[in-house]
C-alpha cells in the first residue's frame, strides 16, 4: 500500500473522462477539451504549421497527437513522448447490423480485441461511435442508456455451464434490442434520431457497445476503482494531466502526447502506432522550425518515448500464474514492464529514466515481468521504438480482469502514474 497521500481529484476526474468516452472518438475530444481549458489549441494536418511557442494538438479519427513548444527550443531538440491508445476490446456493430431470430429483435455485431466473451454476458450495453453524413462530414453518437443485452443461457438449459462455457461468437454474442420482426426503423434510423440528424444522410458508421454502468470506488476504504475502458483511458487521462502540467513550466525537451487508436489489434492503421502519424508530427515540428534531415536525426537521436499501458497485477485466486519474484499490486504506484524477447521495451537505461521520474515526483514504482511459462502480451512500445528507432521504455497502472467488460484498479495509481508522467514531459 503507498504511502503516498491520495488525490481524489484526478480519479474523479478520471471518472468523469471515462463515462465521457465510450469510444476512441470520444476518448481524444474529451481529451482535447481538456487540453483547450490549458490553452491548447487545435492544428490541422493539411495546413501550414506555425514554429511559434505554445500547445497544439491534432485530432484523426480515434487518435490524438498533442504538444507543448517552450520558448527556446530549437530546431534538434529532442522530444519527450508519452504514448498510449484510446482504444477497448469491445463489440461492434457490422455494415448490416439488423438481425433477429425466434421473434427477437437482435444486432449483428463483431468481437474487436481480445475479448473474455463471458464477460459481456447480461450487462446493460448503450450504443456509441460516429455517424458519417452524405456531406462527408462526421457527428458523434452516444446514446447512453440500457439498449442492448446479450442474455446468458439459464442454467436450466445447460447444466454444465460451470464444468465448461464455450461462447462461438458468431452464434451466441448477438445482442438483443427488442422484440418483434424487423421493419423499416432500424437500429442506424434509430442512433441517428438520437444523434439528431436525418437518418437518410447517414453513409457510414463505426458504433459499438459499451457498458452504460458507471464507474466506482470500490472497496471497504474505497481504495479500488471500478470502470470499464480502464486500458487505457486510465493512461491517456493520465498523460494529457501529464502534458497539461509540462506546459506549466520550462520543460527542456519538446513534450508531447500520442494518444493512438487499433492497439487493441494490432496498431496497423493510419490513426495506430504502426502507421506514420506520429513520425509525421516530429518531423514538421522539426522542419517548421527550419531544421534540417542533420536536425532532425540529433533531434530523434535525443528523444524517449514513455508508453503508458495497463498492465497485470497479482490475482489472488490464480497468484501461480504470476511470475512469483514480481507480484505488482494495486496503489503500489506505477510499474515498469519489462520482457526480454521485446514485448515490451523497456531495458536497463529505461528503467534508470522512469526511476528517476518517479523519484523527482515522489510517488513509488514498481515491476512486472511474465510467468516464464505463460505468453506476454504487447504494446505500442515496441512498435514505436522499431519504427522511429527511439528509446522506448513500458510503463503501466497495475489491474484485475483486463480486457474485461469491467476491469479493477488502485484508485490512487492514475494520479501516481500521471505524476511520474508529468515529471518526465516536465524535464
Amino acid at each position: 500500500m503507498s504511502t503516498v497521500a491520495f488525490d481524489r481529484t484526478h480519479t474523479d476526474d478520471l471518472i468523469d473522462y471515462v463515462t465521457a468516452s465510450p469510444t476512441p472518438y470520444h476518448a481524444v475530444r474529451a481529451a482535447a477539451a481538456r487540453l483547450e481549458r490549458a490553452g491548447f489549441t487545435a492544428v490541422e494536418e493539411t495546413a501550414a504549421w506555425e514554429a511559434a511557442p505554445g500547445g497544439r494538438y491534432l485530432i484523426r479519427g480515434g487518435a490524438l497527437i498533442a504538444w507543448y513548444v517552450p520558448e527556446g527550443a530549437g530546431a534538434s531538440t529532442p522530444f519527450h513522448v508519452v504514448g498510449a491508445h484510446t482504444d477497448s476490446p469491445n463489440l461492434r456493430l457490422k455494415p448490416y447490423p439488423d438481425t433477429g431470430r425466434a421473434g427477437w429483435r437482435q444486432i449483428a455485431v463483431e468481437v474487436y480485441g481480445g475479448v473474455p466473451r463471458h464477460t459481456w454476458l447480461d450487462r446493460d450495453l448503450g450504443l456509441a461511435g460516429r455517424l458519417t453524413l452524405a456531406d462527408g462530414s462526421q457527428v458523434l453518437a452516444h446514446v447512453d442508456r440500457p439498449l442492448l443485452r446479450v442474455p446468458q443461457l439459464a442454467i436450466h438449459l445447460n447444466r454444465e455451464v460451470n464444468q465448461s462455457l464455450v461462447l462461438d461468437p458468431q452464434q451466441h454474442l448477438t445482442p438483443i434490442w427488442g422484440i418483434g420482426e424487423l421493419d423499416g426503423d432500424g437500429v442506424i434510423d434509430f442512433v441517428a434520431k438520437e444523434t439528431g440528424v436525418d437518418a437518410a444522410s447517414v453513409v457510414g458508421w463505426d458504433l459499438m457497445a459499451f457498458d452504460v454502468q458507471a464507474p466506482a470506488y470500490l472497496g471497504r476504504d474505497e481504495e479500488l476503482l471500478a470502470a470499464s475502458r480502464l486500458d487505457n483511458l486510465l493512461s491517456v487521462h493520465a498523460g494529457a494531466a501529464a502534458l497539461i502540467a509540462a506546459a506549466q513550466g520550462s520543460p527542456s525537451r519538446i513534450p508531447v502526447l500520442a494518444a493512438f487508436d487499433h492497439e487493441e489489434v494490432g496498431s496497423e492503421s493510419d490513426t495506430g502506432a504502426g502507421g506514420p502519424l506520429l513520425a509525421n508530427v516530429l518531423d514538421r515540428l522539426v522542419y517548421s522550425r527550419g531544421g534540417s534531415h542533420e536536425d532532425r536525426a540529433r533531434a530523434y537521436a535525443a528523444t524517449v518515448c514513455v508508453s503508458a499501458d495497463m498492465g497485470h497485477a497479482v490475482h489472488p485466486n490464480y497468484s501461480e500464474k504470476h511470475e512469483p519474484g514480481h507480484h505488482p499490486m494495486p496503489n503500489g504506484g506505477p510499474m515498469l514492464k519489462v520482457n526480454v524477447n521485446q514485448r515490451y521495451s523497456t531495458d536497463g537505461g529505461g528503467r534508470g529514466i522512469f526511476a528517476a521520474a518517479c523519484e523527482r515526483a515522489g510517488v513509488p514504482w514498481q515491476v512486472f515481468v511474465s510467468n516464464n511459462a505463460m505468453p506476454c502480451g504487447t504494446t505500442i512500445g515496441p512498435i514505436t521504438a522499431a519504427r522511429l528507432g527511439i528509446t522506448t521504455v513500458d510503463v503501466g497502472v497495475a489491474a484485475l480482469s483486463m480486457h474485461s467488460a469491467r476491469e479493477l484498479a488502485g484508485a490512487d495509481d492514475a494520479w501516481m502514474l500521471a505524476a511520474a508522467l508529468g515529471a518526465f514531459l516536465g524535464e
